[in-house]
């Protein structure tokens, strides 16, 4: 199955700082891109465990003694790994966002470029789809997911088009939605516009903030001292999570402070943000927004 080069492939398997006895994880499979570099530079006692809720990942799977690939969403990371005796690791990488795979399969409904029915759901077996949340959701409920998760200015107008519209039809296909929403997307920006539309919906179908969340509150506990993550993130939304939690540990509010005034953080961070080179973006467009941050357990 076709999966594109890894974005910042070396960098971040870099930040891990791999021991050849260590147990990593890589919670984004996809393509197993980061997970067969980062066998290669195991030893034989090391271990990694995959996770990816996609089931088209499945086919990707590695077949090494020292790996196993776990069909589930990254927000369940200590329940499987507990499953598997493992309580703590020393490294975590996370490659979030969407699949360069995900984007090529037209009738997943990921890519802008493509006319598709309205899916966009990373775990096939999900209940929630693109198709329910144009068609079922109330105008306040659209106009919060196209604010919160595309900040898009013209959330109010885009929510009230798609209500209208839907008096009188169902919004099946992508050039349907592209359509009812067509006075929103100005020929020099359309992209640019849709591809905020896109996410907005996406981020809604998959509760990706909300597994986000999830996830990045158990690192602590799952994180040996002096272990790792790499994290790359690909807009402002997620970004700005890792950001904060890596800093203070929580999403929101200030750290208490130890007896000497100190605040008491879970992560130190290692080097500053990392970013594709210019010649990685021109092989690789998805590349583009990627920021990788790197942490150590204290």
């Amino acid at each position: 199955m076709e999966y594109h080069n890894p974005v910042l492939l070396k960098e971040t398997v870099d930040g891990l700082n791999i021991k050849e006895d260590g147990v990593y994880v890589d919670v984004t499979f996809g393509g197993g891109g980061h997970s067969r570099e980062i066998l290669k530079r195991l030893g034989k006692k090391g271990k990694l465990f995959g996770f990816d809720q996609d089931i088209d990942a499945l086919e990707n799977t590695i077949d090494d003694s020292r790996f196993v690939l776990i069909n589930e969403n990254f927000r369940f990371l200590k329940r499987f790994l507990r499953f598997y005796g493992v309580k703590q690791v020393d490294g975590i990488l996370a490659d979030f966002g969407v699949s360069s795979h995900q984007f090529d399969v037209a009738e997943r409904g990921f890519s802008t470029r493509f006319d598709a029915d309205l899916d966009m759901r990373m775990n096939q077996k999900s209940q929630l789809s693109a198709f329910q949340v144009i068609n079922e959701y109330d105008e306040e409920q659209l106009q919060n997911v196209f604010f919160q998760y595309g900040e898009l200015r013209a959330a109010r107008g885009m929510a009230k088009v798609i209500i209208e519209f839907r008096k009188n039809q169902v919004i099946k296909t992508s050039n349907q939605l592209k359509q009812v929403l067509k006075k929103f997307l100005p020929p020099r920006h359309e992209n640019k516009v849709l591809a905020q539309i896109y996410q907005a919906i996406r981020i809604e179908v998959n509760q990706e903030i909300e597994a986000l969340k999830e996830f990045l509150e158990q690192t602590p506990e799952v994180l040996k001292t002096g272990g790792r993550l790499s994290f790359i993130s690909y807009h402002s939304l997620e970004d700005r999570l890792v950001k904060r939690f890596i800093r203070n540990g929580m999403f929101e509010g200030e750290p208490e402070r130890d007896m000497y005034g100190n605040f008491e953080v879970p992560f130190k961070k290692i080097n500053g943000l990392i970013v594709p080179s210019k010649e990685e973006i021109k092989e690789n467009s998805r590349a583009r927004s990627a920021k990788l941050r790197v942490a150590e357990k204290l």
